[in-house]
């Protein structure tokens, strides 16, 4: 028996451990093929490397454990007291994988307080922490968060000035602990050649310190147009069928998703968006990727929407029935 699936032993036999732990046996074995199961403490996996498929398997895997994290089992981390429980009422195969946030209501969370507008941003920055910190220990592989739209070069210098600042700030604060200690993913989308130099250079530095982190993709849009994101895709395209690389009876919904910023991620579209502050729109924000996504709306300034915003979201996501389409079942 290989230590990695020694802790499914007694005194741990119950319905849901047999499940995992036949589950466990009955995947399929391939060479070299990541991610792979390694740690120091464990000795590597004969005679041939374990290929695990997250959107297949992974629930599966969540729900057999009874609460045990996946992504410590996956990682091979996982010792008698690593156990994650989610909030009553939550379900591990009904979680989200993908998870927009339109974070709004920092200006007015400031203003209802007497506070400068400044404060509201700071405490967005920390309200942010907070749910990436949560999608972490609930399983979500992707937050997508806005941070500032295309838009928002309209308002004040001053304003503009402070929130690029901020951005670095936050990014310079929190890539090592991507690196050393969340195992998180970075990546950005938008127009970043109206970015500040200092801001573009610290996003290739996160991005390309961080692409082989396997745990969380945070996806942070700044300068970002959902219908510029849709244009950009198209003359894309358009330039590929010019230099006869395609020809025009190629294009279809899955070639231009290809061609949509959010392709640096394995689950593009989002199961759920959020968006707080009462406003019901979605603001040009993932225009084509939100065509089958649930849609939850709170009143709730984004500084205030912390755990328990949160799981009341994610309590909604879990009680609708996605048809895509197709009848009720």
């Amino acid at each position: 028996m290989h230590p990695l699936l020694s802790f499914l032993q007694p005194p741990y036999q119950n319905p849901s451990t047999n499940l995992l732990y036949s589950t466990m046996l009955s995947l399929t074995y391939f060479p070299l093929s990541p991610p792979l199961i390694t740690s120091p403490t464990l000795s590597p996996l004969p005679p041939l490397l374990l290929r695990l498929h997250h959107r297949t398997v992974s629930r599966l895997l969540c729900s057999a454990a009874q609460n045990v994290a996946i992504d410590d089992f996956v990682g091979g981390r996982v010792e008698e007291d690593d156990v994650v429980s989610l909030p009553a009422g939550l379900r591990w195969e009904a979680m989200p994988e993908h998870v927009a946030v339109i974070m709004d209501g920092n200006r007015r969370w400031a203003r209802t307080r007497g506070l400068p507008v400044v404060a509201g941003y700071e405490a967005g920055l920390r309200a942010l922490k907070g749910m990436v910190e949560l999608c972490c220990r609930w399983g979500i592989r992707v937050l997508t968060v806005f941070a500032f739209s295309s838009d928002n070069w309209l308002r004040p210098k001053v304003e503009v000035g402070f929130l690029m600042r901020l951005l670095e700030r936050g990014m310079k604060d929190e890539v090592n602990n991507f690196m050393s200690r969340d195992n998180i993913r970075f990546s950005c989308i938008g127009d970043t050649s109206k970015l500040p130099d200092s801001v573009k250079e610290l996003i290739t530095y996160a991005e390309e310190r961080t692409k082989h982190n396997s745990g969380l993709q945070l996806i942070v849009a700044v300068s970002y147009s959902g219908k510029y994101d849709i244009v950009q895709a198209c003359q894309s395209i358009a330039l590929k069928v010019k230099d006869g690389v395609i020809e025009p009876e190629d294009i279809n919904e899955f070639l231009i998703e290809q061609e949509l910023q959010t392709n640096c991620a394995e689950m593009p579209n989002p199961d759920l968006l959020i968006r707080t502050s009462g406003e019901l729109r979605v603001s040009n924000f993932l225009l084509w990727q939100l065509a089958y996504t649930e849609l939850y709306f709170t009143q709730s300034h984004w500084p205030d929407f912390g755990e328990t915003e949160f799981v009341m979201a994610l309590r909604s996501f879990q009680q609708r029935q996605r048809r895509y389409g197709e009848r009720d079942s």
